[in-house]
C-alpha cells in the first residue's frame, strides 16, 4: 500500500512497489506548490551552513515576529513548531477532550492525536448530497456529546473551507474549536475566510497553519499556531526544546518576504485548478468543486474502476495518486490528486483517458465472452 505511512508523497514506498527511481516519478499524490521552493531556499541552504553549528534560537523570535506583521497579531499568541503535525499532537495534549468533532472524511491525524491524549471522537458526516460541505445541523447534532471541535479549514481531502454560518454558530456555542489551516495559503483572499486574528485573543478558538504546503518546503518541517497567550504558554511547556531547526526559521523567517511568489501562486492556481476539474469532468469523473490546490473526484461506478487498480495502473506508469477511499467516509471509487503545472496536469489527463479507455475495452470484452 502506498498510504503505508498514512499520507501521500511517500516516494521510497513507490519504488519499492513500483520498480523505478524516486525521482522519476510525478507525484500528484502530495499536495505541495509546484511553483517552489521560492528561489530564496536556495541561497539559504548554499549560505546557512556555516551557522549550523549554532544552536537554533529556542524562541524562534526572528520569525515569531515576522510572523505577527504578516498577520497583525500578537507575538504572545504564536507557537512555532516542527511542522503542523506536532502542534496538532501538542494542542490534543493539552486540551484532553473527552469527545471530539471530527468531519469524516477529513485528515487522519486528528484522530491519531485525538486518541493519544485518551479521548473519544464524534463522526460528523460530510456527503455527496451536500458537495461534501459541513451542515450546521450536523454540528448542533454533535452539540450534547461533543466538548471540542476538530476541523480543516480548508478540509483535507475535499478541499472545502468551513461555511461561515458554521464557524459563526461554533464560535457563539461554548464548545472549544480546533481549526487545521494548513492550506489557507492557497486561498487568494484568506483575509476573509482565516480566524488567525480572532483565535489570537480567543479562549475558545486554536489556529494550526503550515508553512510547508504552500512554500512546498515539507522536508524541512514548518509550521506555527494562534491562539490566546495563555494557551500558547500550556503548549509551549509541553513542547520540546529546540523543536524547530535553524534552517527553518531562516527560511519560513525569509519566504514571507516573497510577494511575488504569492502572487505567481495565487495566479497559476487560479488558471489551473478550472482546467484540470474540467479536463476530469470530460473523462466522465465525478468531481468535488475545491477552493485549494488539489481535486477529490471519484470513478463512477458503472466504469467498474476502483482506485487501488488506478493507483497501481498509473504508479507503473510513473504517476502517483492518492487512494482516497482510505480516509473514512469515501467509498473505493474516490481519488485526491494535487493540481501541478500545466504540462504535468496534461501528462495526468492522458495517462487517465488511455487507463480507463483499456479498462473500458477489458471490461466489455469480458461481457462478451
Amino acid at each position: 500500500m502506498l498510504e503505508r505511512y498514512g499520507h501521500g508523497g511517500d516516494l521510497w514506498t513507490a519504488e519499492e512497489a513500483f520498480g523505478r527511481p524516486k525521482e522519476q516519478f510525478l507525484d500528484f499524490s502530495s499536495n505541495m506548490n509546484p511553483l517552489g521552493p521560492p528561489s530564496v531556499v536556495k541561497h539559504i541552504l548554499r549560505d546557512g551552513w556555516r551557522d549550523m553549528v549554532k544552536y537554533p534560537d529556542p524562541a524562534v523570535r526572528e520569525l515569531r515576529n515576522k510572523l505577527s506583521l504578516k498577520y497583525d497579531i500578537g507575538v504572545e499568541s504564536i507557537l512555532v513548531g516542527n511542522g503542523a503535525a506536532e502542534l496538532i499532537d501538542l494542542t490534543a495534549r493539552v486540551l484532553k477532550p473527552t469527545v471530539t468533532g471530527i468531519a469524516r472524511p477529513s485528515f487522519s491525524e486528528y484522530e491519531e492525536a485525538v486518541h493519544k491524549s485518551g479521548g473519544g471522537i464524534y463522526n460528523i458526516p460530510l456527503t455527496p448530497m451536500h458537495y461534501f460541505d459541513l451542515q450546521k445541523q450536523d454540528i448542533e447534532a454533535a452539540y450534547p456529546d461533543v466538548d471540542l471541535f476538530f476541523l480543516g479549514h480548508p478540509n483535507n481531502p475535499t478541499g472545502k473551507l468551513v461555511p461561515r454560518q458554521v464557524l459563526d454558530m461554533l464560535m457563539q456555542s461554548n464548545r472549544r474549536l480546533v481549526l487545521d489551516e494548513a492550506f489557507m495559503d492557497f486561498v487568494p483572499n484568506e483575509h476573509e475566510h482565516s480566524l488567525l486574528k480572532l483565535a489570537s485573543t480567543s479562549q475558545q478558538l486554536v489556529v494550526i497553519r503550515s508553512m510547508t504546503k504552500f512554500y512546498s518546503i515539507p522536508g524541512i518541517r514548518l509550521g506555527f499556531m494562534v491562539a490566546h497567550p495563555d494557551s500558547i504558554r500550556q503548549i509551549q511547556h509541553l513542547q520540546v526544546q529546540w523543536s524547530v531547526n535553524y534552517l527553518a526559521q531562516r527560511i519560513g523567517t525569509a519566504v514571507l518576504d516573497d510577494l511575488d511568489f504569492e502572487q505567481s501562486s495565487w495566479q497559476w492556481l487560479e488558471e489551473e485548478k478550472p482546467w484540470l476539474s474540467q479536463q476530469l469532468q470530460q473523462l466522465g469523473l465525478e468531481v468535488v468543486p475545491s477552493d485549494v490546490n488539489f481535486l477529490l473526484f471519484s470513478f463512477p461506478e458503472r466504469m467498474g474502476i476502483d482506485v487501488k487498480m488506478a493507483q497501481k495502473h498509473l504508479g507503473h506508469q510513473g504517476i502517483l495518486i492518492r487512494d482516497a477511499s482510505l480516509f473514512e467516509g469515501l467509498n473505493k471509487h474516490y481519488c485526491r490528486v494535487a493540481i501541478r503545472l500545466r504540462e504535468d496536469n496534461e501528462r495526468l489527463i492522458a495517462r487517465l483517458r488511455h487507463m480507463m479507455a483499456e479498462f473500458m475495452q477489458n471490461r466489455g470484452q469480458a461481457d462478451d465472452e
